[in-house]
């Protein structure tokens, strides 16, 4: 099936919350979110990630293949009052010069990426000992919990979405920067609640690629539908606090001076 996220922007720009502020905090520890500093968000969608480091003070470049995601993306840049300049273009092949970014961030898309060209491009685009961040912010299925029931009816609507009973961590991107030769690698994680009310829950599933990115409009009007009726005989109560954990990989680019593993 093709996953097509700019069928999803509406509610992708309304209900999809962002990297919380605790995970901003945790880069600054690297040195990442410095005023000044040149960073290029790949895969950026509605440019949470991206605006979120714009925020404070980075001079942001921003891609994706998503058109409507950007457009979307930019309002919301104008309404918390920063700039990011955003272009169309791959992970793979961003077309910008060697060497022109101190950071390169990759949030909630580094499994859409051909990975093995997605990082020979980083290297190429990041200064000598640049830094690249992979994240997510993934929501947790538990027994019996809101989630676990949300992942359910997604799979009887889209038997085709595989991406069941995910724990929020990732060690195969690990896997992935060590074999293209990052150094320094460093992970870590945490455990957020995040608060969701009925309507806010069925727009951010509605926005994920199981369903408004690879249905037809009447098959996530069904789905819809059915989704309201659990939440509300289910889980009556609002808001929901929907547990998500955040996952970080950050790592370091070899030098001029170190040549690349492989």
């Amino acid at each position: 099936m093709i996953v097509d996220f700019g069928k999803t922007s509406e509610d992708y720009s309304r209900y999809r919350i962002g990297f919380p502020p605790a995970f901003f905090d945790r880069l600054a520890a690297f040195g990442i979110g410095q005023p000044g500093q040149r960073l290029l968000d790949l895969g950026t969608g509605t440019g949470t990630l991206a605006r979120g480091l714009a925020l404070r003070g980075c001079e942001v470049v921003a891609m994706d293949i998503a058109v409507a995601q950007m457009e979307h993306a930019r309002r919301l840049d104008q309404a918390a009052g920063v700039t990011v300049e955003y272009r169309v273009a791959p992970a793979e092949d961003t077309g910008l010069p060697s060497a022109g970014f101190d950071v390169v961030t990759a949030g909630q898309c580094w499994h859409w990426f051909d990975r093995p060209r997605a990082a020979v491009e980083i290297q190429r685009v990041l200064t000598p000992g640049g830094r690249l961040v992979i994240a997510y912010l993934d929501w947790l299925p538990m027994r019996g919990n809101v989630v676990e029931a949300t992942e359910a009816l997604i799979v009887r609507h889209n038997p085709w979405w595989t991406y069941l009973g995910g724990v929020g961590i990732h060690p195969e991107w690990v896997r992935d920067v060590a074999e293209a030769g990052f150094r320094d690698i460093e992970t870590f994680s945490f455990d957020v609640d995040l608060p969701y009310s009925h309507e806010a829950w069925r727009g951010r599933v509605r926005a994920s690629a199981p369903i408004a990115a690879t249905l037809t409009p009447d098959q996530v009007i069904r789905f819809d539908a059915e989704f309201q009726s659990l939440l509300a005989q289910d889980f009556p109560t609002e808001p929901m606090l929907i547990p998500h954990r955040v996952f970080a990989i950050v790592c370091i680019t070899p030098g001029l001076h170190e040549p690349l593993q492989g």
